[in-house]
Protein backbone atom coordinates (compact mmCIF):
# COMPACT_ATOMS: atom_id res chain seq x y z
CA UNK A 1 0.00 0.00 0.00
CA UNK A 2 2.19 2.49 1.25
CA UNK A 3 4.45 -0.30 1.30
CA UNK A 4 8.50 0.69 0.63
CA UNK A 5 10.28 -3.32 0.77
CA UNK A 6 12.85 -1.47 2.26
CA UNK A 7 14.14 2.22 3.08
CA UNK A 8 17.57 1.69 1.51
CA UNK A 9 17.21 -1.96 -0.61
CA UNK A 10 20.60 -3.78 0.14
CA UNK A 11 21.93 0.08 0.05
CA UNK A 12 20.99 -0.56 -2.95
CA UNK A 13 21.58 3.57 -3.92
CA UNK A 14 24.80 4.86 -5.08
CA UNK A 15 24.63 6.58 -1.94
CA UNK A 16 24.66 4.02 0.19
CA UNK A 17 25.23 0.22 -1.01
CA UNK A 18 28.16 1.79 -3.52
CA UNK A 19 30.41 3.24 -1.25
CA UNK A 20 30.27 0.50 1.25
CA UNK A 21 31.90 -1.44 -1.53
CA UNK A 22 33.67 1.16 -3.32
CA UNK A 23 35.85 2.55 0.03
CA UNK A 24 37.22 -0.81 0.42
CA UNK A 25 40.62 -1.13 -1.00
CA UNK A 26 41.67 -4.58 -3.16
CA UNK A 27 41.92 -7.08 -0.74
CA UNK A 28 39.88 -5.65 2.12
CA UNK A 29 38.02 -9.14 1.60
CA UNK A 30 40.57 -11.33 2.92
CA UNK A 31 44.26 -12.55 2.04
CA UNK A 32 42.91 -15.09 -0.17
CA UNK A 33 40.66 -12.43 -2.03
CA UNK A 34 43.39 -10.30 -2.69
CA UNK A 35 45.56 -12.89 -4.72
CA UNK A 36 42.23 -13.86 -7.22
CA UNK A 37 41.88 -9.88 -7.99
CA UNK A 38 41.30 -10.00 -11.65
CA UNK A 39 43.78 -7.42 -13.82
CA UNK A 40 43.89 -4.35 -12.45
CA UNK A 41 43.07 -2.68 -16.33
CA UNK A 42 39.66 -4.16 -15.82
CA UNK A 43 36.74 -2.51 -13.89
CA UNK A 44 34.86 -3.84 -11.33
CA UNK A 45 31.32 -3.52 -11.98
CA UNK A 46 27.62 -3.94 -9.53
CA UNK A 47 24.87 -5.66 -10.26
CA UNK A 48 21.75 -5.15 -8.15
CA UNK A 49 18.72 -7.73 -8.74
CA UNK A 50 16.70 -11.08 -7.59
CA UNK A 51 18.11 -14.08 -7.49
CA UNK A 52 16.08 -16.47 -10.43
CA UNK A 53 18.42 -19.66 -10.04
CA UNK A 54 21.02 -20.99 -8.08
CA UNK A 55 22.58 -23.59 -10.10
CA UNK A 56 25.79 -25.24 -8.24
CA UNK A 57 28.30 -22.54 -7.71
CA UNK A 58 26.49 -20.23 -10.32
CA UNK A 59 23.57 -17.65 -9.74
CA UNK A 60 21.58 -16.18 -12.45
CA UNK A 61 20.41 -12.77 -11.39
CA UNK A 62 17.29 -10.99 -12.59
CA UNK A 63 18.83 -7.07 -12.51
CA UNK A 64 16.27 -4.54 -11.98
CA UNK A 65 16.73 -3.47 -15.53
CA UNK A 66 15.37 -7.13 -16.57
CA UNK A 67 18.51 -8.60 -17.77
CA UNK A 68 19.31 -12.08 -16.79
CA UNK A 69 23.54 -12.53 -15.48
CA UNK A 70 25.39 -15.21 -14.65
CA UNK A 71 26.96 -14.97 -11.29
CA UNK A 72 30.10 -17.11 -10.45
CA UNK A 73 30.75 -17.46 -6.97
CA UNK A 74 33.90 -18.64 -5.73
CA UNK A 75 35.39 -19.69 -2.46
CA UNK A 76 37.07 -15.90 -2.04
CA UNK A 77 33.79 -14.70 -2.57
CA UNK A 78 33.30 -12.68 0.45
CA UNK A 79 29.18 -13.06 1.07
CA UNK A 80 27.14 -10.81 3.33
CA UNK A 81 23.37 -10.62 4.94
CA UNK A 82 21.65 -7.17 5.39
CA UNK A 83 18.18 -6.29 7.23
CA UNK A 84 15.97 -4.20 5.43
CA UNK A 85 16.85 -0.90 6.10
CA UNK A 86 20.16 -0.58 7.59
CA UNK A 87 21.64 1.82 6.32
CA UNK A 88 25.83 0.33 6.52
CA UNK A 89 27.56 -2.86 6.67
CA UNK A 90 28.40 -2.25 10.42
CA UNK A 91 25.72 -4.52 11.08
CA UNK A 92 26.17 -7.34 8.18
CA UNK A 93 26.58 -10.92 9.07
CA UNK A 94 28.70 -13.12 7.11
CA UNK A 95 26.91 -16.19 5.34
CA UNK A 96 27.38 -18.95 3.23
CA UNK A 97 26.46 -19.52 -0.53
CA UNK A 98 24.01 -22.31 0.35
CA UNK A 99 21.98 -19.82 2.70
CA UNK A 100 21.20 -17.93 -0.22
CA UNK A 101 17.45 -18.32 -2.26
CA UNK A 102 15.48 -17.76 -5.02
CA UNK A 103 14.02 -15.06 -4.34
CA UNK A 104 16.20 -13.28 -2.59
CA UNK A 105 17.87 -9.76 -3.50
CA UNK A 106 21.52 -8.90 -3.67
CA UNK A 107 23.75 -6.26 -5.02
CA UNK A 108 27.20 -7.60 -6.36
CA UNK A 109 30.23 -6.53 -7.13
CA UNK A 110 32.88 -8.27 -9.79
CA UNK A 111 34.38 -8.79 -13.02
CA UNK A 112 32.32 -8.91 -16.11
CA UNK A 113 32.92 -10.86 -18.73
CA UNK A 114 33.32 -9.10 -22.20
CA UNK A 115 29.66 -9.09 -23.38
CA UNK A 116 28.29 -8.01 -19.23
CA UNK A 117 26.54 -11.19 -19.66
CA UNK A 118 28.31 -13.09 -16.51
CA UNK A 119 30.66 -11.97 -13.88
CA UNK A 120 33.07 -13.68 -11.22
CA UNK A 121 31.66 -12.52 -7.53
CA UNK A 122 33.95 -10.33 -5.22
CA UNK A 123 31.04 -9.64 -2.91
CA UNK A 124 27.52 -10.22 -2.46
CA UNK A 125 25.28 -8.18 -0.18
CA UNK A 126 22.18 -9.80 0.50
CA UNK A 127 18.59 -9.46 2.15
CA UNK A 128 16.58 -12.29 2.34
CA UNK A 129 13.20 -12.40 1.00
CA UNK A 130 11.89 -13.55 4.04
CA UNK A 131 13.16 -10.74 5.63
CA UNK A 132 11.63 -8.47 3.12
CA UNK A 133 8.13 -9.74 3.39
CA UNK A 134 8.30 -9.27 7.19
CA UNK A 135 9.51 -5.71 6.31
CA UNK A 136 6.05 -5.02 3.89
CA UNK A 137 3.95 -6.60 6.36
CA UNK A 138 5.32 -4.40 9.37
CA UNK A 139 4.86 -1.04 7.14
CA UNK A 140 1.70 -2.14 6.06
CA UNK A 141 0.60 -2.78 9.81
CA UNK A 142 1.64 0.85 10.55
CA UNK A 143 -0.20 2.74 7.52
CA UNK A 144 -3.25 0.57 8.76
CA UNK A 145 -3.09 2.13 12.34
CA UNK A 146 -1.12 5.58 11.65
CA UNK A 147 -2.84 6.18 7.87
CA UNK A 148 -5.34 8.61 6.80
CA UNK A 149 -6.31 9.44 2.93
CA UNK A 150 -8.69 11.29 0.99
CA UNK A 151 -9.11 14.17 -1.66
CA UNK A 152 -6.35 17.28 -1.35
CA UNK A 153 -8.46 20.53 -1.04
CA UNK A 154 -5.75 22.96 -1.03
CA UNK A 155 -1.99 23.50 -0.45
CA UNK A 156 -0.56 25.71 1.70
CA UNK A 157 3.48 24.95 0.81
CA UNK A 158 4.48 28.28 2.64
CA UNK A 159 3.21 26.78 6.38
CA UNK A 160 3.52 23.24 5.22
CA UNK A 161 -0.56 22.40 5.50
CA UNK A 162 -2.23 20.43 3.24
CA UNK A 163 -6.44 20.18 3.41
CA UNK A 164 -7.67 16.92 3.05
CA UNK A 165 -11.14 16.08 2.78
CA UNK A 166 -10.96 12.46 4.42
CA UNK A 167 -14.82 10.74 3.96
CA UNK A 168 -17.91 9.83 2.20
CA UNK A 169 -19.46 12.06 -0.20
CA UNK A 170 -21.63 14.62 1.37
CA UNK A 171 -20.29 13.30 5.00
CA UNK A 172 -16.73 14.34 4.50
CA UNK A 173 -14.52 16.51 6.56
CA UNK A 174 -11.77 18.34 6.29
CA UNK A 175 -8.37 17.66 8.37
CA UNK A 176 -5.22 19.76 7.82
CA UNK A 177 -2.00 17.62 7.18
CA UNK A 178 1.15 19.32 8.14
CA UNK A 179 3.91 18.53 6.56
CA UNK A 180 7.82 19.21 7.87
CA UNK A 181 11.20 19.00 6.37
CA UNK A 182 11.50 15.84 7.39
CA UNK A 183 8.10 14.42 6.18
CA UNK A 184 9.13 11.95 2.94
CA UNK A 185 6.95 12.95 0.28
CA UNK A 186 6.61 10.62 -2.49
CA UNK A 187 4.38 10.89 -5.71
CA UNK A 188 3.15 7.84 -7.80
CA UNK A 189 4.52 7.48 -11.12
CA UNK A 190 2.13 8.59 -14.20
CA UNK A 191 2.56 5.04 -15.33
CA UNK A 192 2.52 2.73 -12.46
CA UNK A 193 0.29 1.23 -10.44
CA UNK A 194 2.83 -0.14 -7.84
CA UNK A 195 3.51 2.00 -4.81
CA UNK A 196 7.21 1.00 -5.50
CA UNK A 197 7.58 2.73 -8.27
CA UNK A 198 6.75 5.73 -6.92
CA UNK A 199 9.54 8.67 -7.01
CA UNK A 200 10.45 11.32 -4.53
CA UNK A 201 8.28 14.44 -4.40
CA UNK A 202 8.03 17.44 -3.37
CA UNK A 203 5.27 19.64 -1.37
CA UNK A 204 4.74 22.27 -4.13
CA UNK A 205 4.20 19.22 -6.55
CA UNK A 206 0.68 18.37 -4.53
CA UNK A 207 -2.31 20.18 -6.03
CA UNK A 208 -6.52 20.06 -5.45
CA UNK A 209 -7.65 17.17 -6.69
CA UNK A 210 -5.27 14.81 -5.94
CA UNK A 211 -5.27 11.89 -3.95
CA UNK A 212 -3.33 11.54 -1.00
CA UNK A 213 -2.64 9.44 1.86
CA UNK A 214 0.05 10.54 4.95
CA UNK A 215 1.31 8.03 7.76
CA UNK A 216 1.52 10.09 11.52
CA UNK A 217 -0.10 11.36 14.20
CA UNK A 218 -3.65 12.50 14.66
CA UNK A 219 -4.52 15.55 16.83
CA UNK A 220 -6.53 14.50 19.59
CA UNK A 221 -9.88 16.17 18.30
CA UNK A 222 -9.27 15.17 14.51
CA UNK A 223 -9.28 18.01 12.47
CA UNK A 224 -5.42 17.40 12.25
CA UNK A 225 -2.82 15.19 11.40
CA UNK A 226 1.08 15.52 11.66
CA UNK A 227 2.49 13.55 8.32
CA UNK A 228 5.89 11.54 8.61
CA UNK A 229 5.30 10.35 5.46
CA UNK A 230 3.00 10.97 2.41
CA UNK A 231 2.58 9.37 -1.04
CA UNK A 232 -0.16 11.46 -3.67
CA UNK A 233 -0.77 10.75 -7.12
CA UNK A 234 -3.40 11.89 -9.91
CA UNK A 235 -5.63 9.54 -11.08
CA UNK A 236 -8.21 9.28 -13.95
CA UNK A 237 -11.52 7.84 -13.50
CA UNK A 238 -12.97 6.16 -16.49
CA UNK A 239 -16.69 4.86 -17.48
CA UNK A 240 -17.65 3.90 -20.59
CA UNK A 241 -17.89 1.04 -23.43
CA UNK A 242 -15.59 -1.29 -24.77
CA UNK A 243 -14.73 -0.44 -28.42
CA UNK A 244 -12.03 -2.82 -29.32
CA UNK A 245 -9.54 -5.62 -27.32
CA UNK A 246 -6.05 -6.05 -27.75
CA UNK A 247 -5.05 -9.42 -26.44
CA UNK A 248 -1.69 -9.17 -27.42
CA UNK A 249 -1.22 -6.16 -26.44
CA UNK A 250 -3.60 -6.75 -23.07
CA UNK A 251 -5.03 -3.79 -24.29
CA UNK A 252 -8.68 -1.97 -24.30
CA UNK A 253 -10.01 0.63 -26.06
CA UNK A 254 -13.42 2.55 -24.44
CA UNK A 255 -15.01 5.28 -25.21
CA UNK A 256 -15.50 7.56 -22.34
CA UNK A 257 -18.59 9.05 -21.75
CA UNK A 258 -17.18 11.85 -19.32
CA UNK A 259 -14.72 12.41 -21.62
CA UNK A 260 -16.13 12.11 -24.67
CA UNK A 261 -13.21 10.50 -26.14
CA UNK A 262 -11.56 6.92 -26.39
CA UNK A 263 -8.69 6.11 -23.95
CA UNK A 264 -6.25 2.77 -24.30
CA UNK A 265 -5.99 1.03 -21.19
CA UNK A 266 -3.59 -1.25 -20.55
CA UNK A 267 -4.43 -4.06 -17.91
CA UNK A 268 -1.19 -5.18 -16.77
CA UNK A 269 -0.15 -8.10 -14.23
CA UNK A 270 -1.01 -5.49 -10.98
CA UNK A 271 -4.73 -4.50 -12.59
CA UNK A 272 -7.47 -5.42 -10.39
CA UNK A 273 -10.26 -6.60 -12.84
CA UNK A 274 -13.58 -7.87 -11.41
CA UNK A 275 -17.12 -8.21 -12.59
CA UNK A 276 -20.39 -7.59 -11.18
CA UNK A 277 -23.43 -9.85 -11.28
CA UNK A 278 -26.37 -8.59 -13.18
CA UNK A 279 -28.45 -8.68 -9.51
CA UNK A 280 -25.76 -6.15 -7.59
CA UNK A 281 -25.25 -4.05 -10.36
CA UNK A 282 -29.27 -3.33 -10.59
CA UNK A 283 -29.04 -2.63 -6.62
CA UNK A 284 -26.06 -0.04 -6.88
CA UNK A 285 -27.93 1.11 -9.73
CA UNK A 286 -31.15 1.48 -7.54
CA UNK A 287 -29.07 3.16 -4.90
CA UNK A 288 -27.12 5.50 -7.00
CA UNK A 289 -31.13 6.44 -8.47
CA UNK A 290 -31.97 7.09 -4.79
CA UNK A 291 -28.80 9.52 -4.47
CA UNK A 292 -29.42 11.44 -7.08
CA UNK A 293 -32.96 12.14 -6.11
CA UNK A 294 -31.94 13.33 -3.13
CA UNK A 295 -28.84 15.38 -4.48
CA UNK A 296 -31.71 17.03 -6.28
CA UNK A 297 -33.90 17.75 -3.04
CA UNK A 298 -30.99 19.70 -1.39
CA UNK A 299 -27.29 18.56 -1.43
CA UNK A 300 -24.90 21.10 -1.56
CA UNK A 301 -23.84 21.27 -5.27
CA UNK A 302 -21.21 24.16 -6.54
CA UNK A 303 -17.35 22.83 -5.33
CA UNK A 304 -18.80 20.37 -2.62
CA UNK A 305 -20.47 18.23 -5.99
CA UNK A 306 -17.12 18.75 -7.27
CA UNK A 307 -15.26 17.10 -4.79
CA UNK A 308 -18.41 14.63 -4.25
CA UNK A 309 -17.19 13.82 -7.99
CA UNK A 310 -13.44 14.12 -6.99
CA UNK A 311 -14.03 11.19 -4.60
CA UNK A 312 -14.73 8.53 -7.90
CA UNK A 313 -10.76 7.83 -6.92
CA UNK A 314 -11.55 6.41 -3.57
CA UNK A 315 -8.52 8.26 -2.38
CA UNK A 316 -9.81 7.22 1.37
CA UNK A 317 -9.07 4.16 2.56
CA UNK A 318 -11.57 1.13 3.60
CA UNK A 319 -13.40 1.91 6.99
CA UNK A 320 -12.62 5.70 6.52
CA UNK A 321 -16.30 6.82 5.22
CA UNK A 322 -14.58 7.35 1.71
CA UNK A 323 -15.77 3.75 0.40
CA UNK A 324 -19.41 4.70 1.60
CA UNK A 325 -21.88 2.51 -0.28
CA UNK A 326 -22.69 4.61 -3.19
CA UNK A 327 -25.55 7.51 -2.74
CA UNK A 328 -23.36 8.23 0.75
CA UNK A 329 -24.65 6.00 2.69
CA UNK A 330 -21.66 4.52 5.35
CA UNK A 331 -20.87 1.06 6.26
CA UNK A 332 -21.60 -0.98 2.98
CA UNK A 333 -17.94 -0.77 1.68
CA UNK A 334 -18.09 -0.91 -1.72
CA UNK A 335 -14.06 -2.43 -1.89
CA UNK A 336 -15.00 -4.36 -0.12
CA UNK A 337 -17.85 -5.89 -2.11
CA UNK A 338 -15.20 -5.70 -5.26
CA UNK A 339 -12.15 -7.28 -3.38
CA UNK A 340 -15.28 -10.67 -2.67
CA UNK A 341 -15.41 -10.78 -6.16
CA UNK A 342 -13.65 -13.06 -8.53
CA UNK A 343 -11.01 -12.18 -10.62
CA UNK A 344 -11.78 -12.32 -14.05
CA UNK A 345 -9.28 -12.01 -17.28
CA UNK A 346 -9.24 -10.65 -20.44
CA UNK A 347 -10.64 -13.27 -22.04
CA UNK A 348 -13.95 -12.42 -19.91
CA UNK A 349 -14.36 -8.67 -21.13
CA UNK A 350 -15.90 -8.39 -24.86
CA UNK A 351 -16.41 -5.45 -26.96
CA UNK A 352 -19.66 -3.58 -26.18
CA UNK A 353 -18.86 -4.31 -22.07
CA UNK A 354 -19.55 -1.24 -19.83
CA UNK A 355 -16.88 -0.97 -17.37
CA UNK A 356 -15.92 1.84 -14.79
CA UNK A 357 -12.19 1.80 -14.60
CA UNK A 358 -9.79 3.79 -12.19
CA UNK A 359 -6.21 4.16 -14.13
CA UNK A 360 -3.25 6.22 -13.64
CA UNK A 361 -2.78 9.48 -14.91
CA UNK A 362 -1.07 7.75 -17.97
CA UNK A 363 2.52 8.59 -20.08
CA UNK A 364 2.94 10.88 -23.06
CA UNK A 365 1.37 9.28 -25.40
CA UNK A 366 -2.08 8.86 -23.93
CA UNK A 367 -2.17 5.46 -22.31
CA UNK A 368 -3.21 4.38 -19.09
CA UNK A 369 -2.81 1.58 -16.38
CA UNK A 370 -6.05 -0.05 -15.14
CA UNK A 371 -5.75 -0.07 -11.41
CA UNK A 372 -9.02 -1.35 -11.13
CA UNK A 373 -11.52 -2.46 -14.07
CA UNK A 374 -14.63 -3.08 -12.95
CA UNK A 375 -17.19 -4.77 -15.32
CA UNK A 376 -20.58 -5.58 -15.17
CA UNK A 377 -21.83 -1.75 -14.84
CA UNK A 378 -24.33 -1.66 -17.91
CA UNK A 379 -27.38 -0.73 -15.06
CA UNK A 380 -25.17 1.79 -12.87
CA UNK A 381 -23.79 4.11 -16.30
CA UNK A 382 -27.50 3.74 -17.11
CA UNK A 383 -28.99 5.08 -13.93
CA UNK A 384 -26.01 8.06 -14.06
CA UNK A 385 -22.58 8.11 -15.94
CA UNK A 386 -21.57 10.63 -13.61
CA UNK A 387 -23.38 9.30 -10.17
CA UNK A 388 -20.85 6.52 -10.75
CA UNK A 389 -17.95 8.25 -10.56
CA UNK A 390 -18.75 8.48 -6.84
CA UNK A 391 -18.45 4.78 -6.53
CA UNK A 392 -14.90 4.01 -4.34
CA UNK A 393 -12.73 1.96 -6.64
CA UNK A 394 -9.68 2.25 -4.42
CA UNK A 395 -6.38 3.00 -6.60
CA UNK A 396 -4.61 2.53 -3.50
CA UNK A 397 -2.33 -0.90 -2.97
CA UNK A 398 -1.75 -1.28 0.16
CA UNK A 399 -5.23 -2.98 1.94
CA UNK A 400 -6.33 -2.64 5.39
CA UNK A 401 -8.72 -0.67 7.42
CA UNK A 402 -9.06 3.30 7.45
CA UNK A 403 -8.12 5.97 9.46
CA UNK A 404 -11.08 7.07 10.03
CA UNK A 405 -12.97 4.16 11.13
CA UNK A 406 -10.91 3.76 14.04
CA UNK A 407 -7.21 4.57 13.21
CA UNK A 408 -6.40 2.83 9.74
CA UNK A 409 -4.86 2.50 7.26
CA UNK A 410 -3.17 4.02 3.08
Amino acid sequence: MFTRLVALMLLMTASAATPAFAARPPGAFGPEARTAQPAAQTPAVKQLGTIKTINGNTITLTTDAGADVQVAVTETTRIVRVEPGQKDLSGATAMALKDLQVGDRILVRGQASADAKSLVAVGIIAIKHADIDAKKQQEREDWQKHGIGGLVNAVDPAAGIIRLSVGAAGAAKEVAVQVSKSTIIRHYSPDSVKFDDARPGTLEEIKAGDQLRARGTRSADGSGFTAVEIVSGSFRNIAGTISSIDAAANTVSVMDLIAKQSVVVKISAESQVRKLTPEMAQRIAARLKGAAAGATAGAPGGAAGAQAQGQAGGGARPSEGGNAAPGGRQGADFQQVLSKLPPVTMADLQKGDAVMIVSTEGSATGQVTAITLLAGVEPILTASPRGAQGMTLSPWSLGGEGAGGGEGNQ
